[in-house]
This record gives structure tokens, C-alpha cells and sequence, in this order.
């Protein structure tokens, strides 16, 4: 099985409190994600922020507009410096995801580190190679657009 890593790193000049209350909020996970996407958290009664245990599901189409389900679990928080989220159910064989936060004088630099591995083995590999690879990093730079945007660069 073949585990791919996707790692990008952004300073977002804002207060640490600020920054955290944005991203631990799954409420704003649609804003940071493609139209084309059709991103839509399904889960109800969401909190405010986000703890260990919670699970969120979601309906996206990532390819052709098809629609699938995505479950992930909330494995991991740490406030103001870290959350891990883990598909449960979905598209991908493995998705890991780590959202570090760290305080720097100029700002808090984010790191996102994506760990996956796609189903059908050979042909994940290929899948990847032909469009998932690229479709992730269109996505993450879509998501570093937005987090400007919302934060000011």
C-alpha cells in the first residue's frame, strides 16, 4: 500500500485565539473548500469548536460531480496548537490530517500534514497520478486563497 504525504505550511498574521476559533469550528470547513466540490457537512447539532471523539460527516464530489459520503473522527486536540481529523468512512483507504499552530513573532504558522492512501491499489496509484495529486493541491491552494482573504496576507 502506498501512503502519500501532503504538507503545506502558511503564516496567517492574526491573533492565535482568533485563528483557533476559525479552524476548530467545522461550521467553516465549507468556506476553505471549491464550489465545485459541493461541500455540505451533514452532522447536526455541531458545537462551536471541536473536541476529541467527534465525529462529522459531510457529502462532497470531488469527481464528475458525484456525490459521496465522508465520515471523519476528531482523534486529537490540543487548544491553540493542534487537532488531528481521521476519515472513518470515504473515498480515501487512509486520510490523516494534522493541523499544527504555532505562535511566531510576525504570526501563527500553520502547517496542515496529510497523510492518505487510495483504494484499488495499482489503480489508486494511477488515479493519483493522473488527477487526485493535483486536484489535493488545487485544493489546499484554494484553501490558502481563502485563509488570506479572511485573515488579510
Amino acid at each position: 500500500m502506498k501512503v502519500y504525504e501532503l504538507r503545506r505550511t502558511q503564516l496567517i498574521k492574526a491573533p492565535i485565539d482568533e485563528i483557533w476559533a476559525f479552524f476548530s469550528s467545522p461550521k467553516n470547513l465549507s468556506a476553505l473548500t471549491p464550489a465545485y466540490m459541493k461541500f455540505t457537512i451533514t452532522s447536526t447539532n455541531m458545537p462551536a469548536e471541536t473536541y476529541p471523539g467527534q465525529i462529522i460527516t459531510y457529502k462532497v464530489s470531488p469527481i464528475a460531480g458525484v456525490p459521496l459520503f465522508w465520515m471523519t473522527e476528531i482523534t486529537h486536540v490540543d487548544k491553540n496548537k493542534l487537532f488531528v481529523d481521521e476519515q472513518r468512512i470515504g473515498p480515501y483507504k487512509i486520510w490523516h490530517h494534522e493541523h499544527h499552530f504555532v505562535q511566531q513573532t510576525d504570526g501563527v504558522l500553520m502547517t496542515d500534514i496529510v497523510h492518505y492512501s487510495l483504494p484499488v491499489y495499482f489503480l489508486g496509484r494511477i488515479a493519483h497520478e493522473i488527477f487526485i495529486k493535483k486536484q489535493l493541491k488545487d485544493i489546499f491552494d484554494y484553501r490558502h486563497k481563502k485563509i488570506e482573504e479572511h485573515f488579510g496576507s
